[in-house]
C-alpha cells in the first residue's frame, strides 16, 4: 500500500509539472527599412543569455523560455540596436515579434546604441508628439475593455469624451473631427461602432485588439503622406498571421466575445508558408447586460477583420486586408424606469449602420535593393441610417432622418529611395467620392435628397537627413491637394509645408521642434447639404491649420525619459453654422450627424499651451507614464475677431497609468485621467418644451457655465497560467474607483403632475444628478497553439 501511494504521489507530481512548467518560444524577422533581411542579427532576452541569431531569411526562434514577461533586444553590427518592452511569452499564442533596424553609417563596424542608450525612440520624420503603444500594453490597459481608440483616449494631450464614456480623439483642444486613421498605410474614415457620421468618434471602437502590433499617435506633427489631418493621425500597425504555426486567441468580457485564429496557407508538408492569413469576428452582448440592470438603450453590434499576406519573392509582398461592422441601436420600455433611464429612453436616436473597408497593397523592392514602392488600392463605406421618433416605444412620429451612404474607392503611391544616408519619399493619392443622402426634418420643416460624385487627389515628397555624426536630424516635406467639387480648391492653394528638426546636444540632452502648415477638406455632411436644390456649401474653402511645437527631452537611461513640449495651432477658414453662428468645432462628439447644415468658412480658431511627460518603459517590473497638459482652445464664429473658449477649452489635463509585474505571473495596474471644468452648451428650456423630445441647445450662450472636472480612476490584476499549447489569462477590474461623478450637462423630462399628467402648456423638467458608480468587471483571455 504504502508503495502504491508513493508510486501515486509521483505520477501526480510527474502531472503537474507536464501541466504547469511549461516552456514557451519567441520567433519573429530582423530586417532593415527597405525590408532585406539581416543575416545573423542577433535577438535575446534583456537580462538572461537566452537568445539566437536570425537565418538567411532574416528570421529567428528563442526556444526554451520560461513563461513570463520580458524586454526582446535586436542588435546588428552598424545598425542601431531596438528593443521591444514588456513581451508577454506564454507557453501558446506568442505572436511573432518583428524588428526593422536603422542603419548607422558612424558605426559600420560595431553595435550601435542611440543617444544616452535611450530605446524610447521617436522617428526622424517626428520628432516630437508622438507616442506608441503595444499591443500587449493595450490589451492590458485598465478601463480599456480591449478598446484600442478607448486606450488612446489616455495618450498625452487628448481630452476625454462628454461623460467620459465614448471614443472621441479630441486632441490638444482640437474636435473630435480633426484626426485621421491609417491601418498598415489604408486610411478607414470609420474606426467606431455606431459612429458619428462627419466626425467618426463613437462609444465602441471595432478595431480587434488582437490584431495589433503597435499604435501610433502622432499630435503636431504628421508625415507628408497623410491627408486631412489637423490635429492628429492615428496609425494601427496590424499583426501578420504565423507561416509556420496555427494560434488561436478567445477575449471574454463583460460585453463582448472576440475570437481571432491565424496561421499559414497552403503550407503543405513546408516547413513555413509563404501565405499566411489572420482573421477575427466579434459579437456584443452589451443588450443583454442593459436589459439585466434596467437601461433602457440596446447597443447590438458585429464586427470581423482579417489580414492575408503572401510573399511572391525576396522583392514582393502582397496584403489583402479588412475590417467592417454591424450596427443597430435601439430602446425597450420598462414600467419602472427611473428619471434619468426615461430621457434616455425618450431622447437617444435610433442608429443602424453598416461600415466596411477593404485594400490590395504591393510592396515592391527594386532590384538594386535601394528603393521600395508601395501601391494601394482600397475601397471603404459607411451606411448609416439615424432616426429620431417622437414616440421611441412605438417608432412611431419620427421627425429627424438622416438616410446617408458614404463610398470611397482609392490608390496610394509611394516610393521610397535610400542613398548616402538620405531617404527620399514621394507619392500620390488618388481618390474617387460618391455620397448620397435623404434628411428629413420636420422641426426644421425642411426635405432635402443630395447626390455627389467627385474626385479628389493630392502629392507629397519628403526627405530626411542626418548630419553632424547623426547628432542632427532633419526631415522636410511637402504635400498639396484638390478636388473636382469644390469652388477654388486646386494644388496650387493647398500647399503645405512642413519641417522636423531635432539636436542631441549631450548624450542626454535633445531639443526637438517642427512647424507646418495642414489643411483638411470639409466631411460630405457640409458638402453634399442642399437648399432649393443647390449645393450651398460648394464654395467651402479647405480648413488650414499652422502647428508650431518646440520640445527639450532629458534621457534619463535606456528605457525612461522626460519631455517639456510647447506647442500653438492657429486655425482658419473654419466652418462657422449659419444656423447657429458658432464654430463647427464646438460640436460632433454626441449621437449626432455632424455638418448636415449650412456654413460659412470664415472662422479662426487657436489652441496653444505646455505638456509635460515622463515615461519608463518596463524596468525592475515596473512601467508607467505620466503626462500634464496645460492649455488654451478658443474658435470664433462670423466675428473673426472674437475668440470664445470651445467646448473642449477644459485648461488641465493629467494622465498616468502604470503597472507592476509581481511574482508568479501576477499583475497590478491602474490609470487616473483628470480634466478640469470645461464650457458647455445649455439648452433652450422655451424652445425644447415645444421640440420635446428634440433638446435644442442655445449656442449663443457658450461660455455662461462649466462642467464640473472630470476625475477616473481604474484597476486592474491579471494572473496567467501556462498549460501545454494552451495559455490562459483572467483580469478583475474596477472602473471609476472612487465613484466620481462623470461630468455632464442636465438631463430634462417633460414636467407632470401629481397624476403623471403631462403639465400644458409643456415645460421641462430637470433631472437631479446623479451620483458617480464602481464598475466591476471580470474577463478572461485563453490562447491555444497547434
Amino acid at each position: 500500500m504504502n508503495l502504491f501511494r508513493i508510486s501515486f504521489s509521483l505520477l501526480l507530481i510527474s502531472l503537474c509539472n507536464t501541466i504547469f512548467s511549461q516552456t514557451a518560444k519567441l520567433e519573429g524577422y530582423v530586417k532593415d527599412n527597405k525590408g532585406l533581411p539581416l543575416i545573423g542579427s542577433t535577438v535575446y532576452l534583456e537580462g538572461t543569455t537566452i537568445g539566437a541569431s536570425a537565418n538567411v531569411d532574416g528570421y529567428y526562434v528563442i526556444e526554451n523560455i520560461e513563461p513570463g514577461t520580458y524586454n526582446l533586444v535586436a542588435t546588428f553590427i552598424g545598425y542601431e540596436s531596438q528593443t521591444q518592452y514588456n513581451i508577454p511569452v506564454k507557453s501558446a499564442g506568442n505572436q511573432p515579434y518583428n524588428f526593422v533596424l536603422e542603419e548607422n553609417a558612424t558605426g559600420l563596424d560595431e553595435v550601435v546604441v542611440t543617444a544616452g542608450e535611450s530605446q524610447i525612440s521617436r522617428s526622424k520624420e517626428n520628432p516630437v508628439s508622438v507616442q506608441t503603444l503595444s499591443a500587449n500594453e493595450i490589451a492590458t490597459y485598465p478601463g480599456g475593455n480591449n478598446d484600442v481608440v478607448r486606450v488612446a483616449q489616455s495618450l498625452p494631450g487628448v481630452s476625454p469624451s462628454v461623460g467620459g464614456f465614448r471614443n472621441d480623439l479630441i486632441i490638444r483642444g482640437g474636435a473630435p473631427n480633426e484626426s485621421v486613421y491609417y491601418l498598415d498605410g489604408m486610411e478607414i474614415p470609420n474606426i467606431n461602432h455606431f459612429s458619428t457620421q462627419g466626425a467618426g468618434g463613437g462609444p465602441v471602437g471595432l478595431l480587434n485588439v488582437s490584431f495589433i502590433e503597435n499604435v501610433t499617435l502622432s499630435a503636431s506633427s504628421f508625415g507628408a503622406q497623410y491627408e486631412n489631418p489637423l490635429s492628429g493621425v492615428l496609425q494601427f500597425e496590424q499583426r501578420e498571421g504565423n507561416f509556420r504555426d496555427y494560434n488561436a486567441n478567445l477575449r471574454v468580457s463583460a460585453s463582448e466575445t472576440a475570437l481571432t485564429v491565424n496561421g499559414p496557407l497552403f503550407k503543405n508538408e513546408k516547413e513555413e508558408s509563404k501565405t499566411s492569413f489572420i482573421l477575427s469576428g466579434r459579437r456584443s452582448y452589451l443588450q443583454f447586460l442593459f436589459d439585466l440592470i434596467g437601461l433602457p438603450i440596446r447597443p447590438d453590434y458585429y464586427d470581423y477583420q482579417y489580414k492575408i499576406t503572401h510573399k511572391i519573392d525576396k522583392y514582393n509582398t502582397l496584403n489583402l486586408l479588412g475590417v467592417g461592422s454591424i450596427d443597430d441601436f435601439t430602446v425597450e420600455p420598462s414600467d419602472d424606469f427611473e428619471p434619468s433611464a426615461q430621457s434616455t429612453f425618450e431622447q437617444v436616436p435610433f442608429i443602424v449602420q453598416q461600415s466596411n473597408a477593404i485594400g490590395l497593397s504591393w510592396r515592391h523592392l527594386l532590384k538594386n535593393e535601394r528603393a521600395f514602392m508601395t501601391t494601394t488600392i482600397s475601397n471603404n463605406f459607411l451606411d448609416n441610417q439615424f432616426s429620431r421618433y417622437s414616440d421611441n416605444e412605438n417608432q412611431e412620429g419620427r421627425y429627424f432622418l438622416n438616410d446617408a451612404r458614404e463610398m470611397e474607392t482609392k490608390l496610394r503611391y509611394a516610393f521610397n529611395y535610400f542613398s548616402n544616408g538620405w531617404k527620399w519619399t514621394t507619392g500620390f493619392n488618388l481618390q474617387r467620392s460618391d455620397y448620397e443622402n435623404l434628411t428629413e426634418d420636420l422641426n426644421r420643416e425642411f426635405r432635402y435628397k443630395t447626390e455627389i460624385d467627385f474626385i479628389k487627389y493630392g502629392v507629397f515628397t519628403n526627405v530626411t537627413k542626418s548630419f553632424f555624426s547623426n547628432r542632427f536630424d532633419v526631415s522636410a516635406g511637402v504635400r498639396a491637394d484638390g478636388d473636382s467639387f469644390t469652388e477654388d480648391n486646386n494644388l496650387g492653394q493647398t500647399i503645405s509645408p512642413r519641417v522636423g528638426l531635432s539636436y542631441s546636444l549631450t548624450e542626454k540632452w535633445k531639443l526637438n521642434a517642427t512647424i507646418g502648415r495642414y489643411f483638411k477638406i470639409a466631411p460630405y455632411t457640409i458638402l453634399g447639404y442642399q437648399e432649393n436644390g443647390k449645393f450651398v456649401n460648394q464654395n467651402a474653402d479647405y480648413t488650414e491649420s499652422d502647428h508650431y511645437v518646440f520640445g527639450i527631452e532629458r534621457i534619463l537611461g535606456p528605457a525612461s525619459n522626460i519631455t517639456l513640449e510647447g506647442f500653438y495651432k492657429e486655425y482658419s477658414d473654419y466652418p462657422v453654422s449659419v444656423r447657429d453662428s458658432v464654430s463647427l468645432a464646438n460640436k460632433g462628439a454626441g449621437f449626432e450627424v455632424l455638418g448636415n447644415e449650412a456654413v460659412k468658412t470664415v472662422g479662426r480658431g487657436r489652441s496653444y499651451g505646455v505638456e509635460l511627460l515622463f515615461q519608463q518603459k518596463l524596468t525592475k517590473n515596473f512601467y508607467g507614464i505620466f503626462s500634464y497638459t496645460y492649455f488654451y482652445s478658443e474658435f470664433t464664429g462670423f466675428d473673426a475677431d472674437e475668440y470664445l473658449p470651445s467646448v473642449w477649452d477644459s485648461r488641465h489635463l493629467v494622465s498616468f497609468t502604470g503597472g507592476y509585474k509581481l511574482p508568479k505571473e501576477w499583475e497590478l495596474s491602474a490609470r487616473w485621467r483628470f480634466a478640469g471644468e470645461t464650457p458647455f452648451v445649455p439648452v433652450d428650456t422655451e424652445i425644447s418644451a415645444i421640440t420635446y423630445p428634440e433638446l435644442v441647445l442655445d449656442y449663443q450662450r457658450l461660455g455662461e457655465e462649466n462642467l464640473g472636472a472630470f476625475s477616473q480612476l481604474d484597476v486592474r490584476i491579471d494572473k496567467k497560467w501556462n498549460f501545454k499549447n494552451l495559455s490562459l489569462n483572467v483580469f478583475f477590474e474596477i472602473q471609476n474607483l472612487l465613484a466620481q461623478q462623470a461630468p455632464e450637462p442636465p438631463s430634462y423630462v417633460l414636467a407632470t403632475d401629481m397624476d403623471g399628467n403631462i403639465v400644458q402648456p409643456q415645460q421641462l423638467e430637470e433631472l437631479p444628478t446623479e451620483d458617480g458608480s464602481i464598475i466591476p468587471t471580470i474577463g478572461l483571455v485563453v490562447d491555444f497553439g497547434w
